[in-house]
């Protein structure tokens, strides 16, 4: 970041969440920090206090938070290491899918710049990290992709994303990884139960149910078109 201070790994927490959330279009508040952070409202308010005043981020009249230029290179900084982490832990080390964003928020706040970089040449293909989720600069990838709640019963799909919000669950991140549902693996829509508020999918051969408040942060990617012997195309 030029010759910026780097933040301190609290801040860079915060400003982690405040650009994933910015990202994918939520208005950001004190009281989405506090249950993504799991802090207390004090808390958040005065580490946002502290932030204003060094400059990472302003706060609006409506009491929404945003990053200031400064703030997001910081947080892009941070998100890329993070994401990076994970690659290599999961690529190179073998650590399981669902721990590795629990090791990488162990392990991101002291990568320097040049150990980030190095990480970049060593991963295959450094676009999205383990869960599907973009780097920084590659958000456009993941703009066609449809929330699991989209998609049609009887219909395939490939589960593509697991959001960020999710990743703060590490049961529930073992749980999915338990039941196949990791990105590339195809999934089938089996059943969507609104009255009961459940969708049931199948994937590997496993069925598997649902809440759709766990469904709205899985995206899913259409099965592309496959050629048929006649030159057309089949699905």
């Amino acid at each position: 970041m030029d010759k910026e201070e780097r933040p301190t790994p609290t801040v860079e927490d915060y400003l982690g969440v405040i650009y994933t959330l910015t990202r994918d279009g939520e208005a950001v508040i004190g009281r989405k920090l506090a249950d993504w952070l799991e802090v207390s409202a004090p808390t958040v308010t005065a580490t946002l206090q502290r932030m204003v005043r060094d400059g990472w981020v302003t706060m609006a009249h409506d009491k929404t938070i945003h990053l200031t230029e400064m703030g997001k290179r910081a947080a892009a900084s941070v998100i890329r290491r993070h994401m990076l982490t994970e690659l290599l832990l999961a690529r190179v080390l073998g650590v399981p899918w669902s721990k590795v964003h629990a090791e990488a928020d162990r392990l991101e706040h002291s990568l320097s710049a040049e150990t980030t970089d190095a990480v970049e040449n060593l991963v295959e293909d450094p676009r999205f990290c383990p869960h599907g989720n973009p780097l920084p600069g590659h958000e456009d990838l993941t703009q066609n992709l449809i929330p699991l709640l989209e998609a049609e019963v009887s219909q395939t799909y490939i589960l593509a994303r697991v959001h960020e919000e999710i990743e703060q669950n590490p049961d529930l991140l073992h749980f999915l990884e338990a039941r196949h549902l990791m990105p590339g693996t195809p999934i089938t829509v089996t059943a969507i139960l609104p009255f009961n508020e459940t969708i049931t999918v199948q994937a590997e051969g496993v069925e598997t149910v649902l809440g759709l408040n766990i469904a709205r942060h899985l995206f899913v990617d259409r099965v592309p078109a496959k050629p048929c012997a006649c030159g057309a195309t089949s699905k």
